[in-house]
């Protein structure tokens, strides 16, 4: 039987959720081709049990890929390891998130394999005998429809867009070890500094604030915290409030930054540029605060509010602490 390969990621020892929902859209793709799913895990010594819950999501097994230098991310063994897991289960279609790891992973892989691949796509279904992946183009300005051939097809799904399906609730799926070849690498990893735990990626995050210049300094972004407290949401930044060292590389949203799709992306004090429209156009709400009425987010905002953030954002907060209760 065919066999669809959705390859995770852990973070601090947990399965992250865009991990859930490339299961789910694998699941999906494999009814579409009468194939089945087999999750891939690739962890450290410990942290293995948490596989098993991705049955709930449409794995029928999940291959564990078990060993102390598989603990962090490193590009050349996680090559080795999606490689391994191909030759196992003979997949003809494979999926990856498309983060950070997903990004640098995908293209190793394929390029080892001579595979097709589209990445960071926005939408992927299977239409006779092919993958039919959605992706946007030119910092989103084109919407480009590719339809992929070969033996071997792979994509990377961009995060928050593909739902996740609890499709079996409750059940579990079977834990089969990889047989893992001798894992080798030209480079050697010396170091992880480890981001805090309490800090909410904003690949992650379903409601992101965006400050940009306009917020005039870093310790002005203490207000933006506040906020995404309050609304469980992340702060995120624009690349001259990075490269002015306002906020860490970590926060910038744009074509040098992450690409992020919120169900809510609030913008203070940020023009909108093009490259940073690349990294969140797929924000399903967008508002624009901006004393400007003429900055380009202003003419793509579901909703504008012209005035002073420093005006605004109190009484946003104000408001949302009262309707918090």
């Amino acid at each position: 039987m065919p066999m669809v390969l959705a390859v995770t990621e852990m973070q601090d020892g947990r399965l992250r959720k865009t991990s859930r929902e490339v299961v789910s859209q694998a699941r999906q793709i494999a009814d579409a081709m009468g194939a089945e799913v087999t999750a891939l895990m690739m962890t450290g010594p410990a942290n293995a049990e948490e596989g098993a819950s991705l049955g709930s999501c449409g794995a029928s097994q999940v291959l564990l890929a078990r060993a102390t230098l598989l603990e962090n991310y490193h590009g050349e063994l996680y090559r080795q390891a999606v490689l391994a897991a191909i030759a196992q289960t003979d997949a003809t279609v494979v999926l990856f998130p498309a983060t950070s790891m997903g990004r640098d992973l995908a293209p190793r892989v394929a390029a080892a394999r001579g595979a097709a691949l589209a990445s960071d796509c926005t939408g992927l279904t299977w239409q006779e005998g092919g993958l039919i992946a959605q992706k946007p183009l030119y910092a989103g300005k084109v919407m480009a429809e590719l339809t992929l051939t070969g033996p071997l097809q792979m994509a990377s799904l961009r995060p928050n867009l593909f739902p996740v399906r609890d499709l079996f609730p409750g059940q579990n799926a079977a834990i089969v070890p990889l047989e893992l070849p001798a894992l080798t690498a030209k480079a050697v990893l010396q170091e992880v500094r480890r981001r805090d735990a309490s800090h909410l990626d904003v690949s992650d995050a379903e409601i992101i604030l965006c400050g940009g210049r306009g917020m005039r300094g870093p310790d002005n972004f203490g207000l933006l915290e506040e906020i995404a407290a309050l609304l469980g949401g992340a702060v995120a930044a624009t690349r001259a409030v990075v490269d002015s060292g306002w906020r860490p590389h970590r926060d910038q949203v744009g074509q040098t930054g992450k690409v992020v799709s919120p169900n809510l992306y609030i913008m203070c004090g940020a023009s909108g540029s093009i490259q940073h429209w690349a990294g969140m156009s797929g924000s399903r709400c967008i508002v624009a605060i901006n004393k400007d009425p003429n900055a380009p987010i202003m003419q793509r905002a579901d909703y504008r509010l012209i005035g002073d953030l420093f005006e605004v954002l109190p009484v946003l907060k104000e408001e949302i602490a009262r309707l918090r209760g």
